[in-house]
Order: C-alpha cells, then sequence, then structure tokens
C-alpha cells in the first residue's frame, strides 16, 4: 500500500492532520468518507479537489465513501458562509442526489471489492431519527461551550455584515458529527477528510465517536485552492465551472484550465492530475524552458478534461480551441455542437436573416454589408479583392452563394475580414 499522507504532502495537499492518523494507515486498509453538499445537480470543479482525495486514498489500497448531504442539505453549511443559505425541498434534493452520483462515479472505482468505493445518503439514517432522541441521545454528547469554540461559528455571530446565526446552521456540525459517529458503527469508518474550512465540523465527528462510542476516530484536512493573482478558483466571469457539460461545455471546462497562470499551472499538475511524481518534475522543467508553449496548461486540461467528460469531448475541445486560430475548416467547424459553437464565438456580433433569403441563396457582398458587419458594397468587394474574406472558415470569391449547405447547427454562417474580424449570420 502506497503512503497516502506522502502521497498529499508532495502534491501539496496537506494541511491539518490529526495525530496517530498516518500511523493508523500504515498499520492496516482504512475506511475514509468525504461529503458532499448536493445544493446544485452538478459539482462545480471546486469540488475536484475532494474528489482527488478520494481517488488518491483508493489508489494508495485504502477504502473510500463518498457521502451525500440529503439530510444535511436541507440544513445548510454556515462553514465560509456570510449569510444563511436557501433550504432546499426533498424532490430537489433527491435531483440533485442523481446528478452527483453520475460525477462521481466517473472517478472513483466503486466495483466490488476490499477498497471499492461506497456511495451514501445520510437522509437514509437521519430520516428515522426523532428530534426527541436525537437531543437526548447525541446532542447531550457535546457542550454547547464545544460548538462556540468553532471558527465556522465564531466568524458568523462576531461578523462585521453578519445577522447572526440560526439555530438551524448553528445545529449542521452536530449533524456532520452524527455522520461520522454513525459510518464509524456501521461502516468502521475511522476517518474524515474535507476541506481546511471544515476542521470544526470534521473534530466534532471525532469528539462524538469518543464520547459517544469510546472510540478513536481520525481527521484530515486539505488546503481551499486559490488562484496567484487573488481571484476565486474555479470561478468565471460567467459563474462557476460545473463538471456537467449542459451547465459548462467541454470546451469552456478545458479552456479554463488552459488559461492558468504559470504560477497556477505549476500548482494545479499536482492537484488535479494522477500523474507521477517524476513525470510532473519533467513537465515543470519543460515548462519554464520555454513558458509560451504553455506545457503544464495544456496536459492539465488534457487530464482533467478527458477524466471529466471522455477522450471524445476533449478532442473535440481542442478542435474547438484550434477554431480561432485558423487551423481549422468548414467541417470542422460543422462537427461542432450548437453550445460548443457559441462559445467559441461568445461576444462575437451577429445579425438574424430569415431561413428564406439562405434557401433562395444570399449572395456574398449583401451578406457582408447588408447585415452590417462591412459598412458599404464597396468596403466588401475589396476586401474580396485583397482574397480576405471567409465563408466557415473558406476563403470565397465574389460570386460565392451562401446557401443551407453552409449552416452550422442548422441556424449559423460564420463571416470572417481578415484573421481576427468575424461575424455571425442566425438564422431564425
Amino acid at each position: 500500500m502506497k503512503n497516502f499522507v506522502e502521497e498529499l504532502k508532495w502534491r501539496g495537499l496537506l494541511h491539518d492532520i490529526m495525530p496517530g492518523t498516518e500511523d493508523q494507515l500504515a498499520k492496516e486498509r482504512t475506511t475514509a468518507y468525504i461529503g458532499f453538499d448536493p445544493t446544485a445537480d452538478s459539482l462545480h470543479i471546486g469540488s475536484l479537489v475532494q474528489i482527488f482525495i478520494l481517488k488518491h486514498f483508493q489508489l494508495c489500497g485504502h477504502k473510500p465513501i463518498a457521502l451525500l448531504g440529503g439530510a444535511t442539505g436541507m440544513v445548510g453549511d454556515p462553514s465560509g458562509k456570510s449569510a444563511e443559505r436557501n433550504l432546499l425541498d426533498e424532490a430537489t434534493l433527491n435531483h440533485n442526489i442523481a446528478g452527483v452520483k453520475a460525477q462521481l462515479e466517473r472517478f472513483l472505482d466503486f466495483s466490488e471489492g476490499k477498497n471499492g468505493a461506497e456511495l451514501v445518503n445520510n437522509y437514509d439514517w437521519m430520516k428515522e431519527i426523532s428530534l426527541i432522541d436525537f437531543v437526548r441521545d447525541t446532542g447531550k454528547h457535546i457542550t454547547v461551550n464545544y460548538m462556540m469554540a468553532k471558527d465556522s461559528v465564531k466568524k458568523r455571530i462576531s461578523g462585521e455584515n453578519s445577522e447572526g446565526m440560526s439555530f438551524t446552521e448553528f445545529t449542521y456540525q452536530l449533524f456532520q458529527g452524527y455522520d461520522f459517529y454513525h459510518l464509524y458503527k456501521e461502516k468502521n469508518c475511522l476517518l474524515q477528510m474535507g476541506g481546511s474550512d471544515q476542521w470544526g465540523n470534521i473534530t466534532t465527528g471525532t469528539e462524538l465517536v469518543r464520547r459517544k462510542a469510546q472510540g478513536k476516530a481520525y481527521a484530515i484536512t486539505v488546503p481551499l485552492v486559490t488562484k496567484a493573482d487573488g481571484t476565486k478558483f474555479g470561478k468565471t466571469e460567467g459563474g462557476n465551472v460545473w463538471l456537467d457539460a449542459k451547465r459548462t461545455s467541454p470546451y469552456k471546462f478545458y479552456q479554463y484550465w488552459l488559461n492558468s497562470s504559470d504560477a497556477d499551472a505549476e500548482k494545479y499538475i499536482k492537484i488535479f492530475t494522477f500523474l507521477d511524481k517524476e513525470t510532473i518534475e519533467a513537465l515543470i522543467a519543460e515548462h519554464q524552458e520555454a513558458p509560451h508553449m504553455r506545457v503544464l496548461q495544456k496536459r492539465i486540461g488534457e487530464e482533467v478534461t478527458t477524466m471529466t467528460h471522455g477522450k471524445d469531448a476533449y478532442e473535440n475541445a481542442i478542435k474547438a480551441s484550434n477554431i480561432l486560430f485558423g487551423k481549422s475548416t468548414s467541417d470542422d467547424l460543422k462537427t461542432l455542437d450548437e453550445q460548443t459553437f457559441l462559445d467559441v464565438f461568445e461576444g462575437v456580433p451577429q445579425a438574424e436573416v430569415t431561413k428564406e433569403q439562405i434557401e433562395n441563396g444570399f449572395e456574398i457582398v449583401p451578406a457582408f454589408a447588408d447585415t452590417g458587419f462591412l459598412k458599404s458594397n464597396g468596403e466588401v468587394r475589396r476586401a474580396l479583392k485583397e482574397n480576405s474574406i471567409s465563408v466557415n472558415k473558406n476563403k470565397v470569391k465574389e460570386d460565392f452563394v451562401i446557401t443551407t449547405d453552409d449552416l452550422i447547427a442548422d441556424k449559423y454562417v460564420l463571416l470572417q475580414r481578415g484573421k481576427k474580424s468575424y461575424f455571425l449570420l442566425k438564422v431564425v
């Protein structure tokens, strides 16, 4: 069995570790869990760190459990939050859980075996417990003083803009602690892992195991990933970068990694790939020799996009990325689905034309002039003489006519002047 803690250390993924944890992992195959909050029907790339931690744990010979917070998702974790979350109803949570489960199965091996991953939902055991039973059998083991001392509680109560903390949120750490206790009793789960902001919730669990079951449980946290420029990891101007292709296309997903800074890429290659130390050190050295080649960014993009969306989606993302740099053909454009096509040409000006115009044949001069792309018929003709006019990446002459054969995704035509000036015709 590989040394899991050493693996975390060299990858820069160890923040806090409870004394005795490394000894326990060296002694025997150990079961550990990480919780995932099903506030949406997809995880985003901020969750990838936790997914990768569970996968590393499995690759080191141990047994991972992914816990979906069907019950705790109804309460809302206050950690790192300045305001209370909207509470979700059961139907929404069940929908979200199904989506998250499908994503986890892309990364973790859930096959039968000594260290096959398991998926559990804390609603399955919490729904059977009455309030009276929970308060009597669990609440009495953890003092209010102990709960008040947690950073997640203190920050919310003493924060400048805080409206305080509801009793609902205050009980969250007790619910999470009970999850650990339950998995300890039912699955012999001895370790909980999570982000560094979860240390307080996790140690409430180890304390509950100690007091309620007279047992020994362990904890590991990993650093929260940050970007070198101070902006939040996993966020773009358009919002979260999701693992669901319908929310964030594989093209945009790949572009997020490709656009990483050099400083971030040196960190991300260790965190977001399963490449070994020697391979990563060689890639970093190669990147430092020629940063403009973006070796690290490309390799990270390849590894993560392939794992998340599959090899075909990665290859399509590469094809889409090349379109803006002139290395593509009309056939390449026509292989793109509508969302990817729109992502590639996001922000490009466009004009609407009728289906009838295209069916009748849209001559090249009015296609460029009457739609507002170029200012006049004369300007279009001058550009044609300069051989700088393209339709769907193909150079055209003045006698060219746009027809339905030229439609991309059945509704777009890409006009271009020179190398970088684009315009879309949208058929309505």
